[in-house]
């Protein structure tokens, strides 16, 4: 598995430069509002941002969905899948923390994706207090909140912001 999407993915020199002068910024912000708020975590990135920070080679997008999810619904390419839950009851994985740990070091800057940015955020408070130092949750995950009509996928989340992804 590679780490990043490919370099046409990235898009040009100049729009590349931009964004990794912007990386700092992006991870500070995060990092004040996880601390006014008392996440737990290392802060909330928003899936444009993350995507930015994934593709330039930054950070490790980790989708902690349960596979079912990931092929039917879809997945961003070129990224770890560890279950934070798993079953039809969605059982806390208990391995999640020794898989977390094969795939990424626990000083590595990790980006944690679920469906809602519910899930994500749990596993990215039980990482940190395992010792994980840099881990963030992506915001509305990848199917975003309930509409008013209790779908998703339309008023935010990875895909509905255009981001790339796949589907089994």
């Amino acid at each position: 598995m590679t780490f990043a999407p490919s370099e046409q993915a990235a898009g040009n020199s100049t729009n590349e430069k931009l964004t990794r002068q912007k990386i700092p910024d992006i991870l500070r912000n995060a990092n004040l509002e996880a601390q006014d708020k008392n996440f737990g975590f290392a802060g909330s990135i928003s899936p444009e941002d993350a995507w930015q920070l994934f593709i330039q080679g930054e950070a490790h997008l980790v989708d902690v969905r349960t596979a079912e999810e990931r092929k039917f619904v879809g997945h961003v390419f070129n990224t770890f899948h560890i279950a934070w839950q798993t079953g039809p009851a969605l059982i806390k994985n208990p391995r999640f923390l020794r898989e977390l740990e094969t795939k990424v070091s626990k000083d590595a800057v990790i980006l944690l994706l679920c469906r809602s940015g519910k899930r994500s955020a749990a596993a990215a408070i039980a990482a940190t207090a395992a010792g994980f130092t840099q881990v963030y949750n992506v915001r509305e995950g990848f199917e975003g909140d309930l509409d008013d009509k209790q779908q998703r996928g339309r008023i935010s989340g990875w895909r509905q912001r255009g981001l790339p992804w796949v589907q089994d």
